[in-house]
């Protein structure tokens, strides 16, 4: 017997097929319904197999009115997100919102506020934080094994076509916007908030001029750095590497997607960890299993299972370097 009665708002997002399947695959939730404001996005997918048999709402109010569905999935395009996500808060829904929280990072503030007073819960679509390696890795860092931390490094590599860049110009950040959220939301997890970032977003292909493409931004703490560099333009499959360094060890996991395994390289042995280099093996997870998993944590959240796996604070932190990095903010 389903436990949750979800629905989706909006159907635009690169992540928005994934997350429908993942509702429709577990068992303690009940998709309800699918709303999709715009009629050429609509026609575009409403005969996809992936959206095949499913009630469509034509209007919104029929959708949000609803009390007795308790969470939505926000699945808009990234500039639409923010404004789904605080019309669910503002009809009583907790909200499984795709990331990026918007462009706006005053609105950002407003809606989790809101959220917290009526004590509804947001999750970020940062899937890699039920990566198994991210979680081994973080786990390491936090319980000390790798001893004080002096450097977090990202690399998320894609190879985006030019429509698709062409359709992403309209973001400050390009690429960077679009996809290196999930590399600062796993910085800010392990350093924090950033005292001083310093960004080079550049465009290196004629095909989409103007659009920034080729990136690097580097985070400054007070006895750390943090580095993220990703670029639009690589070949696939991309190299995607994630690497934390301190004073008594360091973990290097490449590649993370679909990952089997991660360099640990230790000063002393530690915790069954011998010292010197070693491969840990860890489970291999496909992008949909994350989704599932990242679900399985969102209702787990609201129906009072477990705590939520990041706090508002870090969503807005995240949220704010994103933005910072991209110059949609200053401080």
């Amino acid at each position: 017997m389903a436990l949750v009665r979800m629905a989706q708002y909006g159907t635009k997002h690169p992540h928005a097929s994934g997350k429908l399947k993942a509702m429709l695959q577990d068992l303690s939730i009940e998709l309800v319904g699918v709303y999709e404001e715009d009629p050429q996005q609509l026609a575009k997918v409403k005969d996809e197999e992936a959206y095949q048999g499913l009630h469509w709402y034509e209007d919104l109010s029929d959708m949000l009115s609803d009390s007795s569905i308790v969470a939505v999935a926000a699945e808009g395009a990234n500039h639409e997100n923010l404004g789904y996500t605080e019309a669910c808060i503002e009809a009583g829904k907790h909200v499984w919102c795709d990331k990026p929280a918007g462009e706006d990072q005053i609105r950002w503030q407003r809606v989790v506020k809101r959220a917290e007073e009526a004590d509804l819960h947001i999750q970020l679509g940062y899937m890699y934080r039920y990566h198994y390696g991210f979680q081994q890795i973080a786990g390491w860092a936090k319980a000390g094994v790798l001893g004080e931390l002096v450097e977090v490094r990202a690399r998320i590599g894609t190879n985006t076509p030019a429509q698709h860049r062409r359709e992403l110009s309209r973001y400050r950040g390009g690429i960077f916007f679009e996809l290196a959220g999930h590399a600062v939301d796993q910085v800010v997890w392990l350093l924090g908030r950033p005292q001083k970032i310093t960004t080079f977003l550049r465009n290196d292909s004629p095909d989409v001029p103007g659009f920034v493409d080729n990136t690097l931004a580097v985070y400054e703490y007070e006895r750390a750095f943090g580095m993220i560099d990703m670029s639009a333009l690589e070949p696939s499959p991309p190299a995607r590497r994630f690497e934390v360094y301190g004073t008594r060890g360091s973990a290097i996991m490449q590649p993370f997607d679909n990952a089997k395994g991660i360099r640990l390289c230790l000063t002393e042995a530690h915790a069954g960890f011998v010292k010197g280099e070693q491969i840990v093996p860890i489970e291999p997870q496909t992008r949909q299993e994350l989704y599932n998993r990242a679900l399985g944590a969102f209702t787990g959240t609201i129906l009072g299972q477990q705590e939520s796996d990041r706090s508002f604070d870090h969503e807005l932190i995240a949220q704010e370097t994103l933005l910072r990095t991209t110059g949609h903010l200053t401080l």
